[in-house]
């Protein structure tokens, strides 16, 4: 798709300051609702659990907004891109390199997560009251198993598959549809047409969406807050700053491998995917980053058949701080329950992880789920994860912008690689 024009060029940092504020006042706005229904207590108030209702319900309207663009974005600018590249090799080129990406990343998230935490032992240092053992922690039981994988990415309907927003279905079946629009060359010209046009639509539909961008994470942050309270930094501090030392640590990393591939232009990327990755950190949702991630990849020289095809396969397989955040919470559990994991169980720990946190992108809260059937797995009692639940949204923040930076470099750096960067 066209790069926008000059004049373009002033906005996004006006957009970012707007975010900026917004997540501000969400803090300030949620601080003062919280300290005013009774603090520590207030989660049990029945006015404040309106407000944040209401709070919920616009940030609600704007995830519901974003999701209704991202199938036929994925659909459009992926038919779109595999059409130019004109055969199956480049695709299955492509789509090796991101995958050899992807994995590298994830095995890094996973032991720099390791890493951190046996250095740091929170889960020792913090000295928290443990849920009992048998403690129900409320989410669904989903042991990722081989069949749940394969039927999380093969669509049996591609309407069910954009009605469910599964983007690894979406995804498959526009390569096959891509590919044979590629291969019927002039016959399926008007196809290609028609959806480029439409992928310039959904661009487009984005620009409206974003206006209501700052309002969303103004909610989305005054909502965990009020419920919350500031006092929860008290509580948790330790685990927190741990673990958003530990995203720092990775943004570095990140920053370092995009450097080496990308030299002196790995700063104009970050200043491209500023706003995309205030906004993930906003909503606490990296989907909500992803048209305008798409968008402003574009900008920063990416050419649309490689970012169209790396990003859709990064939402589903390069979710760098999830990654680092399942090893985090499994030890930090394990350490909390005074219970020693030995290096090799470690190890198979994260070679699980690797594996299994693919196959449940889909489910709500798919993080935990998957730490959920791990710490099952290693006999570390589930309920741990209560000592996580009532933080995962300030950790969600983290990971979320996390994930939306893993997927940019990834997609700047396989553009590269393919000598498709501007």
């Amino acid at each position: 798709m066209p790069t926008h024009s000059a004049s373009h060029t002033h906005k996004p940092n006006r957009e970012t300051l707007y975010v900026l504020l917004a997540l501000v006042a969400g803090i300030g706005v949620g601080e003062a609702l919280n300290l005013s229904f009774g603090g520590a207590e207030a989660a049990g108030n029945p006015i404040l659990a309106g407000v944040v209702g209401a709070l919920g319900v616009l940030t609600d309207i704007f995830m519901r907004l974003i999701k209704m663009i991202i199938a036929p974005l994925v659909f459009a600018t992926l038919v779109v891109g595999m059409a130019k590249m004109g055969d199956g090799r480049a695709v299955g080129r492509i789509g090796g390199k991101a995958i050899l990406w992807f994995f590298s990343a994830s095995v890094l998230s996973l032991l720099l997560g390791m890493l951190l935490v046996n250095l740091l032992a929170p889960g020792e240092a913090m000295h928290l009251s443990i849920p009992p053992v048998g403690a129900d922690t409320g989410l669904i039981k989903a042991q990722p198993t081989l069949g749940n994988f394969v039927a999380h990415i093969f669509p049996k309907s591609i309407t069910e598959a954009m009605a469910e927003n599964e983007i690894l279905q979406i995804v498959v079946f526009s390569i096959f549809f891509g590919v044979a629009c590629a291969q019927l060359g002039e016959l399926a010209e008007p196809m290609v047409k028609a959806l480029d046009a439409l992928g310039h639509i959904m661009l487009k539909v984005t620009s409206f969406v974003m206006t209501f961008a700052p309002v969303a994470v103004f909610s989305a942050i005054a909502s965990v807050i009020a419920r919350q309270g500031l006092g929860v930094l008290g509580t948790y501090g330790l685990f927190i700053g741990e673990f958003y030392l530990g995203l720092f640590l990775l943004w570095g990393l990140l920053g370092l491998a995009g450097y080496l591939f990308l030299g002196g232009r790995i700063g104009s990327l970050l200043r491209h995917i500023r706003e995309p990755m205030l906004l993930a950190f906003g909503t606490a949702s990296s989907e909500a980053a992803y048209p305008m991630l798409l968008r402003q990849l574009e900008r920063f020289g990416c050419e649309e058949r490689v970012c169209g095809f790396v990003l859709p396969l990064g939402y589903s397989f390069n979710l760098d701080g999830s990654m680092m955040y399942m090893t985090f919470a499994v030890l930090f559990i394990a350490q909390a329950y005074g219970i020693d994991m030995p290096l090799g169980d470690q190890l198979l720990m994260l070679s699980v992880l690797l594996f299994t946190s693919k196959g449940v992108a889909g489910v709500p809260k798919a993080s935990l789920v998957v730490i959920a059937a791990t710490l099952s797995m290693f006999h570390i009692p589930e309920a741990g994860l209560l000592l996580l639940l009532g933080i995962d949204q300030l950790l969600d923040m983290g990971r979320s912008a996390t994930n939306v930076l893993g997927n940019s470099v990834a997609a700047a750096v396989v553009s590269r690689w393919e000598k498709a960067l501007r």
